[in-house]
């Protein structure tokens, strides 16, 4: 096993829209779809198409929405053997509206609030084969904090989306996360400071890395991103493509960061020299672009020979 997801799942209920609705503003939409996502279940796909053996930690609901979830992720080649299920409460939802460059999310936790202790100990058993932990925010913060301590202890490099951000983070956490990877609105609501542009991002990259996290990388969107280690800073542009559906991007990046990681074979270094890094986040960055290319979240998600085209073609 390479990778190894303790997050979320949830069925997206997306409506496309031509521009996002104001307060208290109806609006008619274009197009409604259901399909499978949560940052979690969307990172181990995007990592398991890049080629990366990846391992599901998460709890659905008993209905048909938790059935759906987990054989999806059955026929990306996703491990679910630690995915649990609820009699108490339904799979989490997400309300989704998408406009050209922009959306708009509302996630209704339901059974992955339960994930605890039983997840924890499924992290226990597997974390000997495993390289890499992606942890996000969607489910309970302290079972987060929790597996991102198992996780370095037994000497896994831990990648964390911050979202949604939950204000600042505690320093004994930030001491066991190898990568953050917050987006401007994130970053901010972390530090403090408004991230509107590259010197803003490094300000508040640095005030993480401070706090102890290894590596900060602020995904900047258009901007490309910014990252902060011990050796110092560095930038990379984002890749031009024509965006139809930007909700994937983060995830697809995030997948592309563990995959990459495992693939080059650092991940075993426990630390990234800046040449490593960045090849690692180029990567990541391909794998992000190709995605808002294309429509839904695990649908959108690149294959490893499609990454290796696009890159080769830059």
């Amino acid at each position: 096993m390479d990778v190894v997801v303790l997050g979320s799942l949830n069925m997206d209920l997306v409506a496309q829209v031509s521009r996002l609705p104001k307060p208290g503003e109806t609006i008619l939409g274009d197009r409604f779809t259901t399909v499978p996502g949560g940052k979690g279940a969307n990172q181990a796909v995007a990592a398991v198409r890049l080629g990366a053996k990846t391992a599901m930690i998460g709890r659905v609901g008993s209905g048909s929405f938790g059935k759906t979830l987990c054989e999806g992720l059955v026929a990306d080649g996703v491990d679910i053997s630690a995915v649990s299920v609820s009699d108490r409460t339904p799979s989490g939802t997400a309300l989704i509206a998408v406009a050209p460059q922009n959306n708009q999310i509302i996630v209704v936790p339901g059974a992955n609030g339960e994930v605890g202790q039983d997840a924890l100990t499924a992290l226990t058993q597997c974390v000997e084969e495993a390289k890499v932990l992606l942890l996000q925010f969607e489910i309970p913060l302290p079972v987060v904090e929790s597996a991102a301590a198992i996780a370095r202890a037994a000497g896994l490099m831990v990648v964390v989306d911050p979202a949604p951000a939950r204000g600042p983070l505690s320093d004994q956490f930030c001491q066991h996360i190898s990568i953050l990877t917050p987006n401007q609105t994130e970053a901010g609501l972390l530090t403090g400071v408004e991230v509107v542009d590259g010197e803003s991002a490094i300000a508040a990259a640095h005030s993480l890395h401070q706090q102890g996290i290894q590596t900060v990388i602020i995904k900047l969107g258009e901007l490309g991103s910014v990252c902060v280690t011990a050796e110092g800073v560095f930038s990379t542009p984002a890749f031009s493509v024509k965006a139809t559906d930007t909700v994937a991007a983060g995830d697809a990046f995030n997948g592309g960061l563990a995959a990459a990681l495992c693939q080059l074979g650092v991940a075993e270094k426990g630390e990234l020299s800046h040449d490593d890094l960045k090849r690692v986040v180029i990567y990541a960055s391909a794998a992000s672009a190709i995605a808002v290319t294309r429509s839904g979240a695990q649908s959108a998600m690149p294959t490893k020979s499609e990454v290796e085209t696009f890159l080769s073609a830059q």
